[in-house]
């Protein structure tokens, strides 16, 4: 007997990135690890709803987040399917989107993941900006990561000020509706070294002061984590889509 569109969906896996800020580097990081997990031999989906400071190329607009993900997991379906809404400006999606006379559409944004849900073994799913960033007028990116259920994966610059960026998101995480999944913390070196005193500290720092894990660090211009991570089993099942969720905002 055949799966059911909902058997598909329960049995697709999934993390969530988020970041502390923008810029932190959430897109590497998730590369990183869609790229590791297709070398396992999963079934990488990957998908970044809504992108906003996409680059003009040839006359068309080249959401270059996505289009780095979608390389990273092998090229899985479409770019379109990766990123359905992307626009110009370098603004907060919804803001972005209203200056091209256009609104982010949220039942677009639920039904691109429902895709990939029964297209994939493993979703990654990459936010914008930080878990309060917003991704329209009723909706922040923490709604969109409680919605999907996913655990999050942290991603945080290592340079001055990790250690509250990263406090103050966590504290956002486990405050957010009943609380969000943590999978736990990565550390990512923007910076070369020596350049910011701080990065030598905030590793030692963020262990001993976080309460999930630290999963990882990525050392300036790495190709790889500093150490094996088992992201599959990090990954879970994330919430049904086609049920309507028992409250919004």
């Amino acid at each position: 007997m055949g799966k059911t569109k909902k058997q598909q969906h329960r049995k697709c896996t999934g993390l969530f990135i988020t970041g502390t800020d923008t810029g932190v580097g959430k897109t590497y990081v998730a590369a990183l690890i869609a790229r590791q997990l297709c070398q396992e031999g999963l079934r990488v989906g990957v998908y970044k709803p809504v992108a906003s400071g996409c680059r003009q190329e040839r006359g068309r607009l080249v959401p270059e987040d996505a289009l780095n993900l979608w390389e990273a997991a092998g090229r899985p379906a479409t770019l379109e399917r990766v990123c359905p809404q992307y626009f110009a400006a370098p603004l907060a999606p919804h803001l972005a989107a209203a200056l091209e006379g256009k609104k982010v559409d949220w039942a677009e944004i639920l039904s691109g993941a429902r895709f990939w849900q029964s297209h994939c073994e493993l979703l990654i799913v990459e936010g914008v900006g930080g878990l309060m960033s917003p991704l329209d007028e009723d909706h922040y990116v923490a709604d969109l990561a409680s919605r999907l259920g996913y655990p999050l994966v942290v991603v945080t610059r290592n340079a001055l000020g990790a250690i509250n960026h990263t406090l103050q998101t966590l504290i956002a995480a486990c405050a957010f509706e009943d609380g969000l999944p943590i999978a736990g913390v990565v550390i990512n070196d923007t910076l070369p070294p020596g350049q910011d005193l701080s990065a030598e500290y905030n590793p030692r720092e963020l262990e001993r002061r976080c309460g999930p894990p630290i999963l990882a660090r990525v050392h300036f211009g790495a190709k790889e984590f500093d150490r094996k991570v088992d992201w599959a089993s990090l990954a879970t099942p994330g919430k049904d889509l086609d049920q309507e969720p028992a409250s919004e905002w």
